[in-house]
């Protein structure tokens, strides 16, 4: 980072925003900063509501087209698939070719993308919507991170940033189970539909209120070999994660695949070695906070992936529970986030960035501790909602933590790929969290078999709690 310039001062990215001078709050932004991170927080509450709220749309789409459960989960498996095998290269496009230019192109098709979905009678083409949406995704959200990351300079405000980026992340997942299910009460294609209007109006805003991306005074060169190496390697990981479950973790289909995409990755590693300009510098895993965040962070959200789907299954399948119930179970998460996104700022700014994490880490550890509690009937005042006020409060307060240590000490030409980095950690270590409570638990519908489920999410949180102490002792 440029330690030189004060917060707010013209920054050669394009950034930080100037604030008038004299102002006694020196937290207090100026107007343009304030949509310019309305902007960046809309496109990840967009990503967060796509990828949930078309898990209650499930059933419905299946009835209608008359295909295999199997068929059907990969509306979600393939986004998450192309959003975990695109974000490492989109974050670096960012870097590379502007931020703003990748961010209003990956709009623009998210919102195309969105109305086809709504309308097809395919559901081939219906997943292959999902697909290249997700891959859209994989450009847009580090493009909205390392954008607030220059804009808002290292320290207080970025903090103060960060935390209210994440109140909109987090609110995306946690109210996208209960606007589905509101949406899917009336039509499943509104929920294929709704992204579209959100994507347009962030696009237009964006070309409206953001700065033009600097021009390079250097000539760019595309690293193909590192790109195609890259993708192909993270696409095939992703995949074979995300189909472990149904193939077997032992089978050949598995075990070749990780040993493929390990080749592939190793490959792009050889690759980046050897070309005068890679497409990822490694010489940024030097930054041990930047590993420790990335590390913790694919532990989380292999954890709170598992919770997801293990609640869904106990209140759904189990319970038979309607989606929208469920969703109001999960309220009391999301209103945490809320309630504590505003204020995550100050608090790393006070307490520091790993106190504030190890707060939020620790929260998931009873929380899962409860979910051990569930019985034949419903414990909402006990067990659930205790639950979902310390499950959200651990990922308010962790998230944003994360993405503060994930993007610190590394410099504006980087951070894209810094976002890039911690949202593929992310996508990443949920398919990976979920694969592993799917392979846990036991066929079946007895209320045992969740057992082993919660036992693993349990043993996420512990190891995301182990990582980041071991890396404060350091």
């Amino acid at each position: 980072m440029s330690a030189s310039l004060t917060p707010y001062e013209e920054r050669p990215e394009g950034g930080a925003l100037a604030a008038p001078a004299g102002r006694k709050d020196p937290l207090r932004w100026p107007a343009r900063s304030w949509v310019a991170l309305l902007i960046f927080s809309g496109v990840i509450l967009l990503d967060g509501l796509d990828i949930s709220m078309i898990a209650v749309a499930i059933p419905e789409i299946q009835r209608e087209f008359g295909i295999s459960a199997a068929a059907a989960q990969w509306l979600v498996s393939a986004y998450i698939l192309a959003f975990g095998g695109f974000l490492l290269l989109g974050g670096r496009c960012a870097d590379l070719f502007g931020r703003r230019r990748v961010l209003v192109t990956g709009l623009a098709v998210f919102a195309l993308v969105s109305l086809i979905g709504a309308f097809t009678g395919d559901a081939v083409l219906l997943i292959v919507s999902r697909f290249v949406k997700g891959m859209t995704a994989g450009f847009t959200g580090p493009a909205a991170m390392s954008l607030l990351a220059i804009t808002f300079p290292e320290g207080p405000h970025r903090n103060k940033a960060f935390g209210i980026f994440n109140l909109f992340e987090a609110s995306g997942y946690s109210s996208g189970l209960l606007i589905g299910g509101l949406l899917a009460a009336l039509d499943w294609r509104y929920i294929f539909l709704l992204p579209a209007p959100i994507a347009l109006l962030l696009l237009t805003a964006a070309l409206r209120f953001l700065p033009p991306d600097p021009p390079r005074s250097e000539r760019l060169r595309i690293d193909l070999g590192g790109a195609a190496t890259l993708v192909a390697g993270m696409l095939l990981l992703v995949f074979t994660v995300v189909s472990a479950a149904d193939a077997g973790w032992t089978s050949l289909r598995t075990i070749g695949g990780f040993a493929l995409s390990g080749l592939l990755l190793a490959g792009f590693l050889a690759i980046e070695r050897s070309v005068k300009q890679p497409l990822i510098r490694l010489g940024i895993f030097r930054n041990r906070s930047l590993v420790a965040a990335n590390v913790s962070a694919a532990l989380l959200y292999g954890g709170a992936m598992g919770f997801q789907f293990l609640i869904a299954l106990y209140l759904q399948n189990l319970l038979g529970w309607q989606p929208l119930q469920m969703a109001l179970v999960l309220l009391p998460a999301g209103l945490m986030v809320v309630v504590l996104g505003p204020k995550l700022g100050p608090l790393i700014s006070r307490f520091g960035v790993t106190r504030v994490l190890l707060v939020g880490l620790v929260a998931f550890v009873p929380c899962y501790l409860l979910m051990l509690r569930i019985g034949p009937t419903p414990d909402l005042w006990t067990v659930l909602l205790p639950a979902s006020v310390l499950w959200g409060v651990g990922f308010a307060l962790s998230i944003s933590a994360l993405m503060v240590a994930g993007t610190s000490g590394v410099d504006d030409h980087e951070q894209g790929l810094a976002a890039g980095l911690l949202n593929s950690s992310l996508q990443v270590g949920g398919a990976c969290g979920l694969a592993v409570v799917t392979a846990a638990i036991v066929p079946g519908t007895e209320l045992e078999m969740l057992t082993p489920g919660v036992v693993a999410i349990l043993a996420f949180a512990v190891l995301t709690l182990l990582a980041q102490l071991i890396h404060w002792r350091r």
